[in-house]
């Protein structure tokens, strides 16, 4: 599906960094809308080896604040569109999504994400328990009295999920077909830049296949982004946790909605391919590594069986680890930085799967135009020294 290159151009327009979901998106939306094709994506290891390959792959835009909402509504309105645009069947299934609440605090904040949704046009309610239960009958909304019982939830119609690995070919290889150069297997060793009395600025770029000249350096990497900050200069309030989650053996089809407990701390949908796909939150500790526990998979289990306690005879088959960037207020940190040239699209944490298509967009604008697209100014770099947060953790608190 893609061309191989033996070697590099000694320079190009743009370099980006990082050739999964949201690397590869802005190179095929910076060739295809704004004909920018001298672009070369470089990856240390190969197209989708890093979180695009490593998630639970649930669409959706019932944030809630005002920025979040819009950002991740113009996402999933790409998202319905992006089998046809690249001829290529992704699976993307619209299932609904219900935010479980066990608390009276917790229905709260579904009422308040819920007429914010609806403020701008996203379709979200709140919904009791007998809803819950007329939509999900095989659930125990008692929790098999081990935690607080489901009292309600918060209710998602365009709610999605897509094939996670498909999505990296597809903007992969319509980037490719229109002259932007892919380099797996290689590594950025440093960048370079010069200082012409109005701050640093990048010139160029070294890497374990030899020096590139650019003016122009996005960063995609999510988990390795504190050691590319460090290259320029940079520090970010970036912390890097372990996401784990595994798949089950297939099952016949009985979840189509897609299922998430903030109280329990886990996240289910069920595949095209009958697999249940769960996760949990992030491991406490910081590390940079993508190995898996036993002790995740136990909690996560055990948590699952307190919602679905037929699945106790269910073998789980597949068990993954991917690196989140985690930012303080659970927001992203996206568009232009204090180094000229230098682009940044990061702090992703547990949510970057859902963004992919709009990042490709905001972001591949921001670098055509050496200016911030308006739907990413709320996730802007200096937002912390400006103590102006864009506080999402009440809509992204579960790894999910």
């Amino acid at each position: 599906m893609f061309t191989r290159h033996e070697r590099l151009k000694s320079a190009y327009d743009v370099v980006i960094i990082g050739a999964g979901g949201h690397g590869l998106a802005a190179a095929y939306y910076l060739a295809r809308d704004h004909g920018m094709t001298d672009v070369a994506v470089l990856d240390q290891s190969y197209i989708g080896g890093g979180n695009t390959g490593r998630n639970t792959t649930i669409i959706r835009s019932n944030y809630l604040t005002p920025d979040g909402v819009k950002f991740y509504d113009e996402s999933v309105r790409l998202w319905r569109d992006l089998s046809q645009d690249f001829d290529l069947n992704l699976f993307y299934s619209t299932r609904g999504h219900f935010t479980l609440a066990h608390t009276d605090s917790a229905m709260r904040t579904m009422r308040w994400r819920a007429e914010v949704n609806k403020h701008f046009g996203v379709q979200s309610e709140a919904v009791d328990a007998k809803t819950v239960a007329e939509a999900i009958p095989m659930m125990d909304l008692s929790c098999g009295g081990h935690g607080p019982p489901v009292l309600g939830a918060l209710y998602h119609a365009p709610g999605a999920i897509a094939r996670h690995d498909a999505v990296a070919w597809g903007y992969g290889r319509g980037a490719d077909r229109r002259g932007v150069e892919i380099h797996q297997e290689t590594q950025l060793l440093g960048v370079e830049l010069e200082d012409h009395g109005s701050g640093p600025a990048v010139v160029g770029v070294r890497t374990n296949r030899g020096r590139i000249a650019t003016r122009k350096l996005l960063c995609a990497v999510a988990g390795s982004t504190p050691g590319v900050l460090a290259m320029v200069g940079l520090r970010s309030p970036i912390h890097i946790h372990p996401l784990q989650a595994m798949v089950s053996e297939p099952l016949k089809p009985w979840l189509d909605p897609i299922i998430v407990s903030g109280s329990l701390h886990i996240y289910v949908s069920q595949s095209a391919r009958g697999e249940l796909v769960m996760g949990a939150s992030l491991d406490p500790y910081e590390l940079h590594s993508t190995r898996s526990t036993l002790d995740f998979a136990e909690s996560l289990s055990a948590h699952l069986l307190e919602l679905f306690p037929f699945l106790s005879d269910v073998r789980i088959v597949r068990q993954w680890a991917g690196m989140a960037d985690m930012t303080p207020d659970f927001a992203p940190i996206m568009g232009k930085t204090p180094v000229q040239g230098f682009y940044l699209d990061s702090g992703w944490g547990t949510w970057g799967f859902k963004a992919t298509p709009v990042c490709g967009k905001t972001m591949s604008y921001t670098v055509a135009n050496d200016q911030d697209h308006p739907l990413i100014r709320g996730f802007a770099f200096d937002r912390f020294a400006h103590y102006a947060l864009t506080g999402e953790k009440g809509a992204a608190s579960v790894g999910h």
